[in-house]
């Protein structure tokens, strides 16, 4: 007897909006780990007719037209190579990715903030040097002080990092969903059969 369940994860894997196409530069690697490069199957598709990307891998599932029949692509690879940009821009999400989703004072992964290591009342600035990841306790414990006044240490200093650096990072966290047709083209940090 099937359930429910069953037939509701069947049908969202036969819909088209649940067939995302990973994304790889010409040189074939990804253009983003984290967050990963998907572009939704209409995108893929626009791409293909422009002549921007070349099919890599497709799925099993078709979209039809009067006049077309084309399997859903799964791997698109750009025809012209895009240069990353060499340091990301300073936001929360890439602030966290980081520092690897951690409070940089006791290593808890919850209630995640950001904090001015030197406060801004004592002439600190809001920049990727002087604000790292916290945890709302040990933000709270820190309060206005410097670390050595708090008497805390940071795991990790607040760097600048490249987009390189960060994209490393981001192996380390994959998505809750990679298609089988996605693992040749990513290098997670998953231990090789040997």
């Amino acid at each position: 007897m099937l359930h429910t369940g069953t037939f509701e994860a069947a049908g969202r894997a036969r819909h088209p909006e649940n067939c995302p196409a990973l994304v790889l530069n010409a040189d074939y690697t990804p253009l983003s780990y984290y967050p990963l490069s998907l572009w939704p199957w209409q995108t893929a598709i626009k791409a293909v007719f422009l002549d921007k990307v070349d099919i890599v891998s497709s799925y099993d599932r078709h979209v039809h037209s009067p006049s077309l029949d084309m399997k859903i692509p799964s791997v698109i690879a750009l025809r012209q190579y895009v240069k990353p940009s060499e340091y990301p821009a300073f936001t929360r999400f890439n602030l966290f990715l980081r520092d690897k989703f951690e409070c940089q004072y006791c290593g808890s992964g919850d209630n995640l903030t950001f904090d001015h290591v030197i406060p801004r009342r004592l002439g600190g600035i809001t920049s990727w040097e002087n604000v790292t990841t916290a945890c709302l306790p040990c933000n709270l414990k820190k309060g206005g002080r410097t670390p050595k006044q708090a008497h805390m240490q940071l795991n990790m200093a607040a760097i600048r990092p490249t987009s390189w650096q960060l994209q490393d990072r981001g192996r380390a966290f994959p998505p809750n969903h990679l298609h089988e047709t996605w693992h040749d083209w990513l290098y997670w940090d998953i231990e090789l059969e040997q």
